[in-house]
């Protein structure tokens, strides 16, 4: 936890889940730049009186330090939104003060003020910048922020080409505003997402069906070569299993083990609202007749009945935004040992360089590599 001190104030802010070893702070420069444009003299104060709209705050830090102003959050991360009610809870702010809106759900009908954290999806950028655009007026004051290394011309390019006229701030400590005016007859090009393939053949069971994805899925143009060697060596199971895809993206995973295991029942988890919502239309898309399956947006397996399942398929991440780490794997590694019965088994994986297969036997006391290449490895972990 650190102490982030604005012109709106002083708040102990942290990430969720919180992890003692986590070094990354809950917020960064880009978020100070744009709290204090808010409220700077000499640019002229923010008419914060309307609808304050935060698109892809990461972990509650702007949500936060703006609840006095009653803004709406919309954020596609599960995480993101515990972590701002968490933020809100430790400063002793109403949690209701904070309207949470994911990046599924209907924007807000009119907006006065927009304030966008650049993702780093442009994909993701673009979607939102388009389901909000109708709720843009003449007025609105719009506001993005990020680091130098996250906004290059093509982000320009987006807010320009959706919202109006842009043009950027210099750089401070690294990090840049972006200011948009509204143009009052925009040639607006349809959104693009969700966008939709065909999966290759020679990759199981799900070759040739079609997938579905949602803007910032992972790969959402094509399949992923880590996925592509993981459906080689999918488990099979007989008889009324259940078997989750942790983390399922857009659920090709699940959908191919629904298929080779006609009697599993699946559960599809992940913490973005646009990975469950692409994972459940793969699945309703590609799935036999009568397969069954639940979508959970969620921190894992938290929510699952302890010792519930029976296999788990895991390709984790090993990025939170921009910085590279595997404190997401590690947690979801826990959280799968409590999900599994005895003798349920934990399929995973992930690049060789990762060294996976240390954490799953400081966690289950066992890992066997079941698969590798010079770039990947499958590993498998069982519940003993």
């Amino acid at each position: 936890m650190n102490r982030l001190t604005t012109s709106q104030g002083t708040f102990e802010l942290a990430r969720y889940p919180e992890h003692p070893s986590d070094p990354f702070r809950a917020w960064d420069a880009s978020d100070e730049y744009l709290l204090r444009q808010l409220t700077d003299a000499e640019t002229g104060r923010v008419d914060l009186s309307g609808t304050v709209a935060v698109v892809g705050d990461r972990w509650g830090a702007l949500a936060t330090a703006l609840a006095a102003h009653r803004p709406v959050q919309i954020s596609d991360s599960y995480l993101a939104r515990r972590a701002t009610l968490a933020n809100l809870e430790r400063n002793g702010l109403d949690p209701d003060a904070v309207t949470l809106l994911s990046s599924r759900d209907t924007p807000p009908e009119r907006v006065d003020v927009l304030l966008v954290r650049v993702p780093k999806s442009l994909a993701f950028l673009e979607d939102q910048l388009h389901r909000i655009a109708p709720a843009v007026h003449a007025g609105t004051v719009i506001i993005g922020t990020g680091m130098v290394k996250e906004i290059h011309t093509s982000t320009l390019k987006l807010f320009e080409r959706i919202i109006g006229p842009t043009r950027t701030s210099l750089a401070v400590r690294k990090a840049r505003l972006i200011f948009t005016t509204p143009d009052p007859a925009p040639e607006r090009t349809p959104n693009p997402w969700p966008y939709r393939y065909e999966l290759p053949t020679g990759i199981g069971p799900a070759s040739g069906r079609t997938v579905v994805n949602h803007a910032g899925i992972f790969c959402a143009d094509r399949l992923d070569i880590g996925t592509r060697f993981f459906l080689k060596h999918l488990p099979t199971r007989s008889g009324p299993v259940r078997i989750a895809d942790l983390g399922c993206g857009n659920g090709v995973l699940g959908l191919s083990a629904a298929l080779a295991n006609p009697d599993a029942h699946l559960t599809f988890v992940d913490e973005s609202y646009g990975a469950v919502a692409s994972a459940e239309e793969t699945f309703r898309l590609g799935a036999p007749d009568g397969a069954k399956a639940d979508f959970l947006v969620g921190d894992g397996l938290a929510d699952l009945a302890p010792g519930s399942m029976d296999l788990v398929l895991n390709n984790p991440p090993f990025h939170s935004h921009l910085a590279t780490t595997d404190a997401t794997a590690r947690t979801m590694f826990v959280g799968a040992r409590t999900a599994l019965r005895q003798g349920g088994e934990l399929w995973v994986v992930g690049n060789r360089h990762l060294s996976y297969h240390t954490h799953l036997r400081r966690i289950f006391g066992n890992c066997t590599t079941v698969a590798g290449d010079p770039k990947f490895v499958v590993l498998r972990a069982v519940k003993r």
